[in-house]
């Protein structure tokens, strides 16, 4: 049946002036850029030449591939209805857990998840003749990766694929050399003007962190969009950053003169097809990003613009990339903006000050840059790169995280040490999960089944609503009675993972088939798919005490036995949420410490809230937490009861037993102890611990404590200010003895063999410092004999006395009585360095400081003459100081015969 063109509709696309550069641009070179601005008809209209199937031409098979699966419903049906058709005719399209295409369609739109997983079973793209990447300069990390494979594919399989790169801006310039030099061809819109309204709040808001958006702020945006319906006519289309945040401010829209519509992702597709159609009634369509250049929406006169997008990140909560709340960029503030001016004159109203714009990021970040690496790394390894050096990126993958993805992997038992892909890695690969959600239902499938394991993975890979509560299997329960849009989406996708799970085939057969594949997966195939090693948590567990002893070494994908379906249904599903939950985030399994308190195997606290029913569970394993910046514990926001069978079977990797010895409580402690990660197991007192590791704990406890823990006689402490002052001054061979740290790093030097016979604090006590310091002498230079010339302990001054030299200071201090001093006319020195003399009255009281005995003599002793010979008068106060005779005695003892 010929299709019955709406030839008007196609005619008034702006792109059509386009489309012939383009053809020839494909017909010289098979590459090409194509930059055309949002609504000018790129997503439907070239397509549909390009197929054959408008403005005559050859038939071809077309793949479009959009970033969302909402642009890529709505592109399928916008093209079906330029047909005159019905979507699943010349024109269908394919999104996770959706289908709809039949035997006569030519033009298929996908998302570039799904194209990655068809090109991962069929490199060469059997029967497609041009695939065209739609938004690419969105920077999704699944469309880099998609243009990455293909490029490739051109190169070494398949020259004559065509591909064209579609953008909405005329940025255009890294993917045309990306392409191989391609033609870039523009096509202009329609723009009309539009008036930017700068609408910050009244107060201050709190910025986003994380998921999480101030309620002012929401309530601001709100605010706006009533004032917008107040001052403007048209539509008014309002940008937020997510879901929860479009609900939060539709319900605060109740009562406005408009029908409110959520459009996103995650909406019915009645709700999707509402809003993307022209209407009689005025409407509000609280959109995401979506609407930004994937989606045209008629109507709209306004655009209200929260100033919030969401970009991809490591979320260290779920152990999974994620999305975080972010200021938008201006590129996307001015792509927002256009919106209002597609049809006639518009205005924006912004949600932040004028002056706020211009330190806004210019355009949002690449995935590839800040996203979770995890499975972009799978995907390389098994198209035959790795380490991602081969393929072709507009920006290459950091280091940090491809390592970070690639201990992942390894853990998983997805990579063997080259990172080569194991049969394993390839059934993960094959399912279109996380890693680790992956590893959860390989390994869950075994012991609780495919359908139980599939239900539980579904809702750990999309966060439940918060009313769903904290405990993963009481919302199990809720999502299987739910009825509403979560529930919907959960059951489709616990679906898919059933019919995923058993289109990667049973562990033998795919292990059997992937070993053939893959050069080296033998030895993966023969071990089948079991449960693996965990996963390192961002930075791992904190380091803890050393030990001696032996870890277990499981092997990735070591044999177990699958359970039997009697056996499977006699596990509740409190337990089995419990060990699914453990199997994705082995490091977050925790152990009650008390009132809601758990410890995580990771080293992290974890607090339930108050109310929790899981607060009297002895063991949790935790799926979602999240920790506020500068708080020592997490907040479980999901988790389930786990038993600690389980817990020691999931997290197997993280199980250590040997000899713990440290400094604890102000002493070294000895135990042979079983952990699970940082969560202490069995412990035991050790009798005759190892003298390595008691030396080890004692140095420790002389970090922490310092080497106040020594004995430190007088003299001890004399001799380190003595040789703290010739390092400082003469340095070359005296030590430095100053700095604690310094020394308990040289202690093999000073403190040896004292401390490898102490066992104990009281042992530290006994072990004399001054003694153990002399060894740091520099003996071998002959220069330790001259310590008492360089640096004496005691001067004798002209009185007779000999004085103790306190070094403790900068300077070296003599503290004398004045009378003692008398005579001498220059100031003692040590090592050329003068004292700094504290002269003391008769009662040993300071009287003056002076560095310069002749000039005191001269000056400054008339005042302290004048000052104390009334207060001591048995004792000499001589007119002339620096004649007169030396004394530590009075007036009347000097008399005596």
């Amino acid at each position: 049946m010929t299709p019955t063109l709406r030839r008007s509709a196609l005619d008034a696309l702006p792109v059509r002036e386009a489309v012939p550069a383009l053809v020839r641009a494909l017909d010289g070179h098979g590459t090409a850029v194509l930059c055309a601005p949002p609504g000018t008809g790129k997503t439907t209209l070239v397509p549909l030449v390009l197929a054959g199937l408008a403005g005559g031409g050859p038939r071809r098979r077309v793949v479009v591939a959009e970033p969302r699966r909402i642009a890529a419903r709505a592109a399928a049906r916008r093209m079906a209805w330029l047909l005159g058709e019905a979507v699943g005719e010349s024109v269908g399209f394919t999104v996770r857990g959706e289908r709809i295409a039949g035997p006569s369609t030519v033009v298929e739109v996908v998302t570039t998840g799904v194209l990655l997983q068809r090109l991962q079973r069929d490199q060469e793209l059997s029967g497609v003749d041009v695939v065209v990447l739609d938004e690419c300069h969105e920077r999704h990390l699944d469309a880099d990766t998609v243009a990455a494979f293909l490029l490739d594919v051109r190169e070494t399989l398949r020259p004559e694929l065509r591909l064209v790169a579609a953008s909405a801006t005329t940025d255009a310039a890294g993917w045309a050399r990306l392409l191989g030099d391609a033609p870039v061809v523009e096509a202009s819109g329609v723009s009309h003007p539009v008036e930017t309204v700068w609408a910050p709040p009244a107060r201050p808001v709190r910025p986003p962190h994380g998921m999480q958006v101030d309620p002012a702020q929401l309530a601001h945006v709100a605010s706006v969009v009533r004032r917008a319906l107040e001052e403007r006519s048209g539509d008014v289309l309002c940008f937020l950053p997510g879901v929860g945040e479009i609900a939060r401010v539709a319900g605060q829209l109740g009562g406005v003169d408009a029908e409110v519509l959520q459009v996103h992702g995650r909406a019915p597709a009645a709700v999707q097809d509402a809003a993307l159609t022209a209407s009689a009634h005025r409407r509000v369509i609280l959109a995401t990003a979506v609407a930004e250049s994937s989606l045209t929406v008629p109507g709209v006169r306004v655009v209200v613009d929260s100033g919030l997008a969401r970009e991809p990140r490591v979320d260290h909560a779920r152990g999974l990339g994620a999305l975080a709340t972010v200021r938008a960029s201006r590129a996307a503030g001015r792509q927002r903006a256009g919106r209002a001016g597609r049809e006639a004159p518009g205005v924006v109203y912004r949600c932040w000050a004028e002056a706020e714009d211009g330190r806004l990021p210019a355009f949002p970040s690449p995935e590839i840059r800040i996203a979770d690496l995890a499975q972009f790394a799978l995907q390389a390894a098994c198209w035959g790169d790795p380490d991602a050096s081969g393929l072709a990126l507009l920006d290459a993958p950091p280091a940090g995280a491809m390592a970070a993805a690639r201990e992942v992997l390894s853990a998983v038992g997805a990579v063997d040490a080259a990172g080569r892909p194991t049969a394993r890695g390839l059934r993960m690969a094959r399912l279109g999960l996380h890693p680790r959600l992956a590893r959860a239902l390989l390994d869950g499938a075994e012991v609780l089944g495919a359908g139980r394991a599939a239900e539980v993975v579904a809702l750990l890979s999309e966060e439940a609503p918060r009313e769903y509560g904290d405990d993963l299997a009481a919302a199990w329960r809720r999502a299987r009675r739910g009825s509403d849009a979560y529930a919907s989406r959960w059951r489709a996708e616990a679906g898919r993972l059933r019919r995923a799970l058993g289109a990667a085939g049973p562990a033998d057969a795919g292990a059997r088939g992937a070993a053939d594949e893959v050069p080296g997966a033998e030895a993966a195939a023969a071990r089948g798919s079991s449960p693996t090693p965990p996963l390192p948590e961002a930075g791992g567990p904190a380091p803890g005490p050393r030990s001696r002893g032996s870890a277990p070494d499981p092997v990735p994908g070591a044999a177990r036995p699958v359970r039997s379906n009697a056996a499977r249904a006699e596990i509740s599903d409190d337990h089995a949420a419990g060990l699914v939950a453990a199997l994705a985030f082995p490091e977050r399994v925790a152990r009650a410490k008390g009132r809601g308190s758990y410890l995580m195997a990771s080293g992290t606290g974890a607090e339930l809230g108050e109310g929790s029913a899981l607060r009297n569970a002895p063991w949790l394993a935790v799926a979602v937490a999240d920790r506020a910046p500068h708080s020592a514990s997490a907040r479980v926001r999901v988790a389930a009861v786990l038993d600690e069978e389980t817990a020691r079977a999931a997290a197997a990797h993280l199980l250590a037993s040997g000899e713990e010895v440290r400094w604890e409580d102000g002493d070294v402690v000895a135990r042979a102890v079983e952990r699970l990660g940082a969560v202490e197991l069995v412990a035991r007192p050790l009798r005759d611990p190892d003298p390595a590791l008691v030396r080890a704990a004692l140095l420790e406890g002389l970090r922490t404590e310092g080497l106040g823990l020594l004995r430190w006689t007088p003299d001890a402490l004399s001799l380190r200010a003595r040789l703290g002052f010739l390092h400082r001054t003469l340095g070359g061979a005296w030590p430095d003895v100053a700095d604690d740290a310094a020394l308990v790093a040289r202690a093999d030097d000073w403190l040896e063999p004292e401390l490898s016979r102490a066992r104990r604090r009281a042992d530290l006590g006994r072990i004399d410092a001054g003694q153990a310091l002399e060894r740091l002498l520099p003996w071998a230079t002959g220069e330790a004999v001259r310590l008492d010339e360089l640096a004496p302990e005691r001067i004798e001054v002209p009185s007779g006395s000999r004085i103790r030299v306190d070094y403790s200071a900068g300077q070296p201090v003599l503290a004398v009585k004045l009378q003692e001093l008398f005579g001498l006319a220059r100031t003692p020195t040590v090592a050329g360095v003068p004292v700094l003399v504290h002269l003391l009255s008769p009662a040993g009281r300071p009287a003056a400081v002076t560095a310069d005995l002749a000039s005191f003599w001269q000056g400054g002793y008339r005042a302290v003459r004048a000052e104390l010979r009334g207060r001591y008068p048995k004792h000499p106060w001589p007119e002339d100081p620096a004649t007169a005779e030396p004394t530590r005695h009075t007036n009347a003892r000097l008399r005596r015969p």
